[in-house]
Formats: structure tokens, sequence, C-alpha cells
């Protein structure tokens, strides 16, 4: 079983993601959508947490070997990033969504230097934009962001058109096609079902029309 299968497994296991494709749930930018996830669940569960984790680590150690700085989102990507440096032996910091009222004013918690080679933690990809906003921050603050890892993905174009117009690669441990294939087999939803929530990956607005 590769990795993306087994973490898809686990997040349905685990009741991480939610499928509903004909009582479509409403997402905080306002996207009608067959599908939830709150990855945040897989802290409670050591297995797939562990899971998780040494993805992370492989998946930077193999795409990213240059690293110098583990970044995580606040705040998803907090307590990923936080156990992925400690196993990396790298520093570690983290970027609010917008800097601090107070204080300071940090965006970014932690000691960055200019130039650093970083890596940023996220725990799940829509659009893209709020990771791709941390990005921005991280630069700014003189880093060198060498791309974004990310637990899961939906696979939406949008979200693709973003990053390749930001020139920030994204890596992924799982995927929104692998995880539909995995739930019709393992019976979380029926064969229309999964023709929905094909249709939803393929274009919003036919799966809108359609659902």
């Amino acid at each position: 079983m590769s990795l993306a299968t087994q973490i898809a497994s686990d997040l349905l296991d685990i009741k991480a993601v939610y499928l509903k494709p004909e009582e479509p749930f409403t997402w905080a930018s306002g996207i009608q959508s067959p599908i939830y996830t709150d990855n945040r669940i897989t802290l409670s569960y050591p297995e797939t947490r562990t899971l998780i984790e040494n993805g992370f680590v492989s998946s930077i150690m193999e795409e990213f070997p240059e690293v110098e700085v583990i970044a995580g989102t606040a705040t998803a990507g907090i307590p990923h990033g936080a156990i992925i440096a400690d196993r990396m032996g790298l520093p570690f910091a983290y970027i609010r969504s917008k800097p601090k009222d107070h204080g300071a004013g940090n965006q970014i918690e932690g000691r960055v230097v200019k130039g650093q080679k970083m890596v940023i933690i996220e725990d799940l990809i829509s659009t893209g934009g709020s990771v791709l906003d941390a990005v921005a921050a991280a630069k700014r603050e003189g880093a060198e962001v060498l791309g974004v890892v990310a637990i899961f993905t939906y696979e939406l174009p949008i979200a693709k058109k973003n990053f390749e117009e930001a020139g920030v690669p994204l890596v992924t441990l799982s995927n929104y096609s692998e995880l539909i294939k995995v739930a019709k087999v393992q019976g979380y939803i029926t064969a229309d079902g999964l023709q929905l929530l094909k249709k939803f990956k393929e274009n919003q607005e036919t799966w809108q029309e359609q659902k």
C-alpha cells in the first residue's frame, strides 16, 4: 500500500474526513463542497500521527534536501512542523496569518536568518491562498522558501494555478483522488457518490449544478 493510500485510509477511519456528495458542506471560502477535512484530529491518533510525520520527513529529505529551517503555518501547521523540525534536528518557526497588533508586531515567531532555506508545513490545501500568504511573509523576512509540504490536497484547479503563478513547489502526502478511490473500495460512498465527487474535482461549477 502506498503512503498516499494509507494516509487516505487513516483519514477516513479516524473521521478526519467526511464525505457528503448529496448534502454539501460550505467552506469558509463560500465554496460548496462534498468533502470536509479536519486534519487536526490526526494529532490525537499516535499511529496516524507517526505515519504522517514519517511521510513529511521522507518527502522533505527527498524533495528539499538543502532545507535549513522548518516553518509551520498557524495554527494547523505548527504541531506537525515542530515535530518534523525536532526529528530532523532543524530550527523551527511559525507564521501567523497576519502580524501581531501588539509588541514587536511579528508575523513570524522564531529566528529566521536572511537567506535561510525554508520548507513550510501546512495540513490542508484547498485554494492555496493562506499558505501562499505565509510564503510571501517568509520571503519578506528574507527566507528562501524552497517549497510547501502538506498532508492533503483537494487538487482544485485554482490551487494548481495559484502555486504555479507564485512559483512555489507543492508536495502533498495524500490527495483527493486517492481518498475517493479508497472511500469507494471501503464502502464509505456509493458508485453515484463517487461520480459526484469526481465532478467536484474536475469542475466546481459543474458539480454544483449536478449535485
